[in-house]
């Protein structure tokens, strides 16, 4: 049975002033309430919302309808992400990566990060409801409800897929950028959201691979933990051409030029060797740190990226392929 951090404030009436308490300043406070929000989730979020807005308009979408769909959809991922530090404040006391967050130090009640994180979630709705449309507002309630409710009540702490099928959160941007513009889903978004869905597993699992001794501490059930290396690579290997074969499938159905199909092919590919020599490493017996589990991890992000880039200026530069 895990036991919370013994610095984290009490969840009672009591909890109202731990910061103040320890002489923090106001920026102190901002720092912690804006860390529980994860960050660098949210702009990763973002880099498949902005781009797909670019392709669904064929060209600039209304610059007010950017920033309004942007702004929704960080509030809605920040709620996500405060409830979702509120539910697993009990195992990120015990593992080393986030033993630092404010909910583990006790900088920031229980409570308050409950409040904070419903509020953000009731502003977003409101906020995509009123200033861009509905459907998108009703896509980033289901994206808070699957993180919160599907992945981290039901899923992380009882599967070795948890990531696979909870990564489903993290594909719902893309169709709030789609419904965004159009006022629909359609099949290109329905495209891109399933590049985003099996990117995740081998974006997610080489993490897992770094940090497995904290998750086994934790109790969750991460697949490098109940899995040997070898297997998880192959299925990692799996995944990610499935992602690349799922984002040439976007070159017919939208269509798309030169630009998109270039660095499809080509970030792909890199994508596809990065996840060979894993398991090539895993296969030869090579373990820890130099099994190479961070490099496939930072560069599936970028992979990500530039893949989403070619979303967004393909149809600015359109190249059109030879029929």
């Amino acid at each position: 049975m895990t036991t919370l951090d013994p610095r984290r404030a009490p969840d009672g009436p009591a909890d109202v002033s731990v910061g103040a308490a320890r002489g923090r300043t106001w920026r102190d406070v901002v720092r912690d309430y804006v860390a529980l929000t994860k960050p660098r989730i949210i702009e990763l979020l973002l880099v498949t919302t902005f781009p797909v807005m670019f392709l669904a308009q064929r060209g600039i979408p209304p610059v007010w309808l950017i920033v309004a769909t942007l702004v929704g959809g960080t509030l809605a991922a920040a709620s996500a992400n405060v409830l979702n530090c509120y539910l697993d404040r009990d195992i990120d006391a015990q593992m080393n990566r986030t033993s630092n967050r404010p909910l583990v130090t006790g900088t920031i009640s229980p409570r308050a990060s409950l409040v904070f994180g419903g509020v953000l979630g009731v502003a977003s709705v409101l906020w995509l409801g009123l200033l861009v449309n509905w459907i998108s507002a009703w896509l980033g309630l289901a994206a808070i409800a699957l993180y919160v409710v599907f992945y981290t009540m039901i899923l992380k702490r009882r599967t070795s897929q948890n990531i696979v099928w909870g990564g489903v959160a993290g594909c719902v941007p893309v169709l709030i950028g789609w419904s965004a513009v159009t006022g629909s889903v359609s099949w290109e978004a329905l495209i891109l959201f399933l590049v985003v869905f099996f990117w995740t597993p081998p974006h997610y699992w080489p993490l897992s691979m770094r940090f497995r001794e904290d998750y086994a501490a934790a109790g969750v059930p991460m697949l490098p933990v109940v899995a040997e290396d070898v297997a998880v690579g192959r299925k990692i290997v799996g995944y990610a051409w499935v992602t690349v074969l799922t984002s040439l499938a976007l070159v017919p159905v939208a269509p798309m030029g030169w630009i998109y199909t270039v660095v499809a092919v080509v970030s792909g590919a890199l994508f596809v060797v990065e996840s060979h020599r894993l398991l090539g490493r895993a296969r030869r017996g090579v373990a820890g740190p130099a099994l190479g589990a961070m490099r496939l991890f930072h560069y599936s992000i970028s992979y990500l990226t530039l893949l989403f880039l070619g979303v967004a200026v393909d149809p600015l530069l359109h190249l059109p392929l030879p029929l």
